[in-house]
């Protein structure tokens, strides 16, 4: 009985380990990206967090991409997609919202459901002005991404910045009520996964809102893919899934087509 108890101790140590990288992976393209990355320190009221940073290579000004993680706070792989936002030509930022790294979901789930919503726009207004006027090389274009629990939030901030040029929203559930888009400036591009009904069911609501409102919202759903596609499809996961990967691949050519547009 003490043998198997350790067997499957030993098990899940190295499961819980596999699901530690499979989550954070992304490290190996910062340390050979040729572009500039930051850390900076803004200030969000009596509150000081940090931000990723990184540019692109490029002579001329360019557009700025807010960028919300998943409920499991600025990983790696976070800042991995930073910096392929970079390689597309746009400054992306990256805000630590959580402040923390999590050992586990369930801690990443209790942390993100305690996030006060007006601390999380608080934060997001601060980096949305360091963008625009402390960051020289922006071109005064900003818009917003975020995926899974980031992808609500960019849905929700989209409808409290009318600054914003753009939205896109991976993944998240999207708005139920009128009031949550009136306020709604820019596009919204919406990109989802047809295995994740949790998600995919709000979207007819939040078409007729939109519709409604005079609004631009544009949802794609990825046949085969699952939640999370855009970090569980990238090639270097070594538990990658065929439908994962080519959501991902499909939805990274529609985005980069779209950035383009963003001025």
């Amino acid at each position: 009985m003490k043998q198997l108890i350790l067997v499957l101790l030993s098990a899940f140590g190295l499961q819980s380990l596999r699901a530690e990288v499979i989550k954070d992976f992304g490290r190996d393209r910062l340390n050979s990206s040729p572009r500039h990355a930051d850390w900076v320190d803004i200030r969000s009221g009596a509150r000081t967090i940090k931000a990723f940073v990184v540019y692109p290579e490029r002579k001329d000004k360019a557009p700025a991409v807010l960028v919300v993680s998943e409920i499991f706070g600025l990983t790696d792989w976070v800042r991995s997609l930073c910096d392929e936002l970079a390689e597309n030509g746009v400054i992306a930022i990256a805000p630590d919202l959580h402040s923390k790294k999590f050992e586990d979901l369930d801690a990443a789930r209790k942390a993100t459901s305690a996030l006060p919503k007006e601390q999380v726009k608080a934060d997001l207004d601060a980096r949305a002005d360091y963008a625009l006027t402390k960051i020289p090389s922006c071109n005064g274009a900003l818009g917003i991404c975020g995926f899974c629990w980031g992808g609500g939030v960019t849905f929700a901030y989209a409808n409290e910045n009318p600054k914003l040029k753009a939205a896109y929203s991976f993944y998240g559930t999207a708005p139920d009520s009128a009031d949550k888009v009136k306020n709604i400036a820019c596009p919204v591009y919406g990109f989802y996964a047809e295995n994740d009904e949790r998600v995919t069911a709000t979207i007819p609501k939040a078409e007729e809102l939109m519709k409604a409102a005079g609004k631009k919202y544009e949802p794609v759903i990825y046949k085969g893919a699952g939640h999370g596609f855009m970090r569980s499809g990238e090639p270097n996961n070594p538990d990658v899934r065929e439908g994962d990967k080519k959501a991902r691949d499909e939805a990274w050519t529609r985005w980069k087509n779209l950035l383009k547009q963003l001025r």
